[in-house]
């Protein structure tokens, strides 16, 4: 066989590489364009689309513009006004920044750029048709620039076969413009798009509109229905908006997350958001959330992937951790103010087990109502003024042993009585678990795991943060490790499947909750078997005391399951369901 000579790729096979990294498909162009005209300090912006962009992508924006000088050198590969040399860029400020997009863009399609700056008294116009220039010149043109793209990949029509249809293609241009939008809150946007797809699909965001931006991006009733959110520490600051858990999604297509202002998909944060959710959010949910980490530029890496979705952590622990622990400390602090299988593992379970399900007895509806079963002169005080009434109120009644009935200062509150003590319960026996070290026993037959080299070597380095977690793991082969013991609530589950997933977080995050989280779920089902069933009957000193621990009980809204524990109808709305003063 023939040696290949190694030879030096045309400009154009050069430039048709890069457009493969960077145009993806239209709603890349449309990115790359509207990050264009944010770096160039727009302040409002419109975008025009045809066919799902492959016909037409039109953006006009009113930032600083483009010299006439400078618009040639513009849609040259590798140039650009944002960075001057390598030290640059450990300290990226803009959202472009390698000079690709415009060449890249001109390559595939046939482009026209015009601009003016303010100090010019015309503008400048250049045409460009897969990379070859077509006309050029001066222009009438309003200070700031407009970029006119058509037929995409007209000179690589097989790229076009990759696309997919229309109305997926509009879209993501749609789902491209609301995530800018939502980092820049000070900018106007506006979208229409054409087509049979397209047709009359029109998305105005006008400029300082906050609530109502997030009531068009997301839905209507996020901000009603999230917690706003602003924490910093050592140079880390996290804010934005987090949904309350009982405001859900079947899909994860309403959480977005901006690094320095950079929309980003990152694993993980996306694990230190899951884990903040995770003893709240009903299971197979997805919450919804809009958040900004903003970290100094040193400490993170935007130069990791040509569409710059990607970015990389300094210190990724110390990222995760801020994360989980804002989100779980603003998710704790949210108040009603603002199996037969599973029994079985019970009873087979360690003594320690039987202790923590002692303990779950102890907090059993009769004990932890006792208080105010001894002081019924508290029970009901409806005739207080409705300023002084507590959060959830006083009780009324129990609707068919199932709900109770209280009344606050804004109208009506349904508890729903199993799933609110449940939480209650549950949360107390997190604190007494919390207060002792993890119980350990020792297994009568050490259990052999098959685990990958890397996986091996961190147990090998990781004995104390594995002993800490209730686990003595050794290592016993290259890849091959051996349990010996285990945390005692966890002896009677299978062991093996819980040390992979454990060490196989911990390799990919630099930490694992997989321990607590089973141990977790253990008190979760004591709890539920320790809390007042349905059919009950409550005396109204019983309903109260329950309404008083619920309102001094983190994540009380929800149940171990993430159902909701209440609910609240306020005059207005039940006025409105009797049609008074209508």
């Amino acid at each position: 066989m023939t040696t290949p000579r190694v030879r030096r790729l045309s400009s154009f096979v050069a430039d048709q590489i890069a457009a493969g990294e960077v145009v993806e498909r239209p709603a890349s162009i449309v990115k790359e364009l509207l990050e264009n005209s944010l770096d160039a300090g727009a302040s409002d912006i419109e975008v025009r689309t045809e066919d799902g962009g492959v016909g037409l992508v039109w953006v006009q924006d009113n930032g600083c513009g483009i010299s006439a000088e400078d618009l040639a050198l513009a849609i040259e590969r590798h140039a650009t006004s944002k960075i001057a040399d390598a030290a640059d860029l450990l300290d990226v400020h803009t959202l472009g920044f390698r000079g690709e997009a415009l060449a890249s863009v001109a390559s595939v399609a046939r482009v026209k750029i015009s601009s003016r700056t303010a100090d010019a008294a015309m503008g400048a116009v250049r045409e460009v048709h897969g990379g070859q220039l077509i006309a050029e010149g001066p222009v009438a043109h309003n200070v700031g620039t407009t970029v006119e793209v058509r037929d995409l990949f007209f000179n690589t029509p097989a790229r076009r076969k990759f696309l997919k249809t229309e109305r997926t293609e509009t879209g993501q241009i749609d789902q491209t413009v609301r995530r800018l939008s939502l980092a820049h809150m000070d900018v106007g946007f506006a979208l229409q798009q054409g087509g049979s797809a397209g047709a009359g699909r029109r998305l105005r965001l006008p400029a300082g509109r906050i609530e109502e931006r997030l009531g068009q991006v997301l839905n209507p009733e996020f901000a009603s229905n999230s917690v706003l959110i602003d924490e910093g520490r050592e140079g880390l600051r996290l804010h934005g908006w987090v949904g309350l858990p009982q405001h859900h999604r079947r899909l994860a297509d309403q959480q977005y997350f901006y690094v320095n202002g950079r929309a980003i998909r990152d694993k993980l944060v996306g694990h230190a958001i899951r884990q903040a959710y995770a003893d709240v959010m009903f299971h197979g949910r997805h919450p919804v959330y809009v958040l900004f980490l903003d970290l100094p530029d040193g400490s993170v890496d935007v130069n990791v992937h040509p569409t710059k979705h990607e970015v990389r952590f300094r210190d990724a622990r110390r990222v995760h951790d801020f994360i989980f622990g804002s989100l779980n400390r603003a998710l704790r602090q949210i108040r009603p103010a603002t199996t037969p299988e599973a029994v079985s593992e019970l009873e087979a379970a360690p003594a320690y087990v039987a202790n923590v399900q002692q303990s779950a007895l102890s907090l059993s509806v009769d004990e932890t109502l006792v208080d105010m079963r001894a002081a019924p002169s508290r029970a009901m005080r409806l005739s207080e003024a409705p300023s002084e009434l507590p959060p959830l109120g006083y009780a009324l009644g129990q609707l068919h042993g199932v709900y109770i009935l209280a009344q606050n200062a804004e109208g009506l509150v349904i508890v729903d009585m199993h799933a609110a003590h449940e939480r209650v319960t549950y949360e107390k026996l997190k604190v007494q678990v919390a207060a002792q070290a993890v119980p350990r026993q020792r297994l009568l037959v050490p259990i052999a795991i098959d685990v990958s080299e890397a996986e091996a070597d961190l147990v090998e380095a990781s004995s104390e943060t594995l002993a800490a977690s209730g686990l003595v793991l050794e290592r016993s082969g290259i890849r091959s490790v051996t349990l010996r013991e285990a945390p005692a609530l966890l002896t009677k589950k299978d062991l093996t499947t819980m040390v992979r997933d454990f060490v196989s977080e911990l390799v990919e995050y630099g930490t694992s909750d997989e321990i607590e989280r089973r141990q977790l779920d253990l008190l979760a089902t004591i709890a539920c078997h320790g809390s007042v069933r349905a059919n009950r009957q409550l005396t109204i000193a019983e309903m109260n005391a329950l309404l008083r621990d619920m309102e001094q009980t983190e994540n009380a809204g929800l149940c171990n399951h993430g159902r909701p524990t209440y609910f609240t109808r306020s005059l207005d709305e039940l006025d409105k369901l009797f049609y008074r003063g209508q």
